[in-house]
């Protein structure tokens, strides 16, 4: 991850206001606690995001706007998001809100449910997405610390798309530990179709999945991360006549990434 801070302004009680810029790339995206779509490893793609950020002693709101975008396919999120963190040194916590949305609806987005029906390899008919986020960080010394995150939202899909339903609920939580150069993560997801429409292919049922991520930071400003998407899963959201798809099924990874 690469970025800038700006100062824009500063008093003397200690409250400022910065300008943020940053840029990451991430072979696998879908280890993000708040991603509106579900990739499986492969997918190459980075993030650009620009935003203000107002700090009043240990609390502080930001304003972000990016870009998601996949190198293997011509597509791209837009997303916004608003939040707070109080920050005390050894400990932080922070809620935020945010949306996404997509401008081009004919490209095939990386799919929001494994193994839908056939056709649907990726979602064209995304449209947009709601989520409530929140963070928190506990400090075990100088360089060890526990993570913990939790993500709730809606992602809304396009009327007539051979899903057969117009919103997706989805739940995340994380769990992750670092050490020095060394991190881990396990982060879980429940993705339903909204309860209660009648007639829904997917009424009821339920996707539920583990997914699990180590990454080693090299002294070079490079990273090696090992894991496997899908380690533990339940649910039958549906397959394709020649069985799950590829993303439903347990898929370990081997990644590594530069930083120029």
């Amino acid at each position: 991850m690469s970025g800038a801070s700006v100062p824009l302004w500063q008093d003397a009680s200690g409250r400022m206001l910065v300008l943020k810029t940053h840029r990451s790339h991430a072979t696998n995206l879908g280890s993000a606690l708040d991603a509106p779509l579900v990739t499986r490893p492969g997918y190459v793609g980075s993030t650009v995001a620009a935003g203000l950020q107002y700090g009043v002693g240990p609390l502080q709101a930001h304003a972000e706007v990016s870009q998601r975008s996949w190198l293997n396919q011509n597509m791209q999120v837009y997303g916004s998001e608003v939040g707070a963190t109080y920050d005390a040194g050894n400990y932080s916590v922070g809620v935020s809100v945010g949306s996404t949305n997509t401008p081009n609806r004919n490209v095939m987005l990386p799919r929001v449910l494994p193994g839908a029906v056939p056709g649907v390899d990726g979602l064209a008919s995304f449209d947009s997405s709601n989520q409530l986020n929140a963070n928190g960080r506990l400090a075990l010394g100088k360089k060890t610390g526990i993570d913990l995150g939790a993500s709730v939202g809606r992602v809304y899909l396009l009327p007539g798309n051979l899903l057969g339903v117009n919103v997706m609920d989805q739940t995340a939580v994380s769990f992750g530990v670092d050490h020095g150069p060394l991190s881990g993560r396990l982060t879980g997801r429940t993705m339903q179709p909204e309860a209660g429409i009648p007639g829904s292919l997917y009424t009821d049922r339920r996707w539920n999945s583990i997914d699990l991520g180590v990454t080693w930071r090299l002294p070079w400003r490079g990273s090696l991360s090992v894991g496997a998407q899908n380690l533990w899963s339940s649910g039958a959201p549906g397959n394709t006549p020649v069985g799950p798809e590829p993303d439903q099924s347990r898929t370990p990874y081997v990644q590594y990434h530069q930083d120029l």
